[in-house]
């Protein structure tokens, strides 16, 4: 599963362009009171790009946040979705160095 979460990190960083801690401390936000199983877990069901986008943005006026594929996400135009705020720095979210 590790490998999965370092897949949805590089999502982040590449698509989104924000540093590799921040995405690492987003992800961690948004699954840390999960219980997720070793690989293959029920997430692994998805691509990356489907967990990871929603750690940073909202839905906006969709129903469902995008979800990284191409012709599901068409219509929206990702420059106006909101972008969810990072964790605090002090957060126990930050586990890689600045």
């Amino acid at each position: 599963m590790l490998e999965y979460f370092r897949d949805m990190a590089d999502v982040l960083v590449d698509r989104c362009g924000i540093s590799r801690p921040e995405a690492v401390a987003r992800i961690n936000r948004q699954y840390a009171d999960l219980e997720i199983a070793p690989y293959p877990d029920l997430m692994c069901h998805e691509a990356p790009e489907f967990w990871a986008l929603s750690a940073y943005y909202g839905r906006g006026d969709h129903l469902l946040p995008p979800t990284g594929d191409p012709d599901a996400d068409a219509h929206i135009d990702f420059s106006r979705l909101p972008v969810h705020p990072a964790p605090a720095r002090d957060s126990r979210f930050w586990t890689l160095p600045q």
